[in-house]
């Protein structure tokens, strides 16, 4: 037998994800303060340091995020980390390889990040409008 169900009343089985402009926004402040904290705590000239902590605010970002946040996010971090990460501060450059290398590790956090929100809000939502929350072939 089929049951119907309205899928459109109460909550919705997968939260929508956040603006793609308030993810910039967050990014934006968010490397801003990261990277000026760790140049205050004696960071500055030890990219790695930086690069780390940036793609790990790019992956928490990306947890909340569209997919079409990741490039934005991953190239404001980067941004950051070239300009006032790595001395002279101040100073946008590109050193071919190393900030291509740097670049790819940022968005690939933020597609990571982006892509294990989908998987866990695809269970979730998968269990919430199942009957009763129980998965095919799971005994009952």
């Amino acid at each position: 037998m089929i049951e119907w169900r309205r899928l459109s009343t109460g909550i919705r089985p997968v939260p929508d994800p956040v603006a793609t402009p308030v993810i910039w926004g967050g990014a934006f402040l968010g490397a801003l303060v990261l990277v000026a904290t760790l140049n205050f705590l004696g960071g500055h000239g030890r990219p790695m340091f930086a690069l780390v902590a940036l793609s790990l605010l790019a992956a928490l970002l990306g947890l909340c995020a569209r997919f079409v946040a990741a490039p934005g996010t991953a190239g404001l971090c980067w941004l950051f980390l070239n300009g006032f990460a790595i001395p002279p501060a101040g100073q946008l450059s590109w050193a071919g390889g190393r900030d291509a290398r740097w670049l790819a590790c940022l968005m690939a956090a933020a597609v990571a990040g982006t892509a294990l929100a989908r998987i866990v809000n695809a269970r979730a939502g998968y269990r919430r409008i199942s009957p009763l929350g129980r998965r095919p072939g799971a005994p009952e």
